[in-house]
């Protein structure tokens, strides 16, 4: 079944205004248990996982970087090294302003247009740019924006699935 390429842009905005709010119910709740800020982004569900901090940089990267490659525009760098909570929210909003400018007519005719990928390990992949977005890139975004969320929650962090739904539905 076609998808409009462009949908992509409000479902990430969505992703990135949930992460927003699960962040600052996550700061507050730190706060409330005096950790700081700098412990809180360190949090990890388990030893061998990445920390929230890493969590939220992939949140923030790959709306920008995958939508930018689907588009053919010059691929974003990665976000520069966030300390804080407010750190990251500038960066979200950053990512939400970046993906939002994203035209409609940008995404026309793309769909199908190759692109080849170096994954981690050094392995080449070549696929649609609408089979990266639809699934590597928004497998990816759901799954760390889902840790992030799992992490904060294992902390005692006050949320539930309702706030996967901050912004409706």
């Amino acid at each position: 079944m076609p998808i409009n390429f462009y949908t992509f842009v409000d479902m990430y905005t969505r992703v990135l205004d949930t992460t927003a709010h699960i962040l600052t119910k996550g700061a507050d709740h730190a706060r409330g248990q005096g950790v700081s800020e700098a412990q809180m982004l360190e949090w990890r569900l388990v030893d061998d996982m990445n920390p929230l901090s890493f969590q939220l940089n992939t949140v923030c990267n790959f709306p920008r970087q995958w939508l930018a490659r689907a588009v053919g525009n010059e691929l974003p760098a990665d976000i520069p090294a966030c300390t804080s909570v407010a750190d990251y929210q500038r960066e979200i909003a950053a990512t939400k302003a970046y993906v939002q400018a994203l035209t409609p007519a940008q995404f026309e005719g793309r769909e199908e247009v190759p692109m080849e990928i170096t994954l981690g390990g050094g392995m080449k992949m070549t696929a649609t740019a609408s089979q990266w977005v639809k699934v590597f890139a928004t497998t990816n975004i759901y799954f760390h924006m889902s840790i992030a969320y799992a992490i904060l929650r294992s902390r005692g962090v006050p949320i539930g699935k309702l706030d996967l739904f901050s912004t409706g539905i």
